[in-house]
């Protein structure tokens, strides 16, 4: 198996047990200690703490049913660029919003840099505005 095809199932192995399934254990698994999150939100630390903060104290009590689809998957050296869809019932406060019950879809576009075996970057892009506006 090439480098690329085994990143890209690192990262597909982060996402479905990790965010879609909440498994922490995988998450220290696949995140390396010396891990640093480049799109943290402003006051979160960007090491592997805040980055699993978001997963459990976040994410996963806003849409505990959540689900990860992944649309497109590219790998270039030791990165990988994934476009996927983060679904789920809003149940939880997200963002400030108080739980609306309405099913939400968030876009997101991540790029992982990997080193033996596990992430050690990260940048993110998703649509929070979209997400918010299907919570109104």
């Amino acid at each position: 198996m090439s480098t690329s095809s085994a990143n890209k199932k690192i990262v597909a192995r982060f996402n479905r047990e990790v965010i879609e399934q909440g498994d922490m254990h995988a998450f220290n698994e696949l995140v390396a200690s010396d891990f640093v999150n480049h799109t943290a939100p402003p006051d979160t630390p960007k090491g592997p703490d805040g980055f699993a903060a978001f997963f459990t104290d976040i994410l996963r009590p806003a849409l505990p049913d959540l689900t990860v689809e992944l649309h497109d998957q590219i790998a270039e050296g030791d990165k990988v660029v994934t476009r996927k869809t983060i679904s789920g019932t809003h149940q939880g406060v997200f963002l400030g919003v108080p739980p609306t019950g309405r099913r939400i879809t968030i876009r997101v576009t991540d790029i992982v840099r990997i080193k033996n075996g596990q992430y050690v970057e990260h940048w993110g892009n998703a649509d929070l505005h979209g997400a918010i506006a299907q919570m109104k």
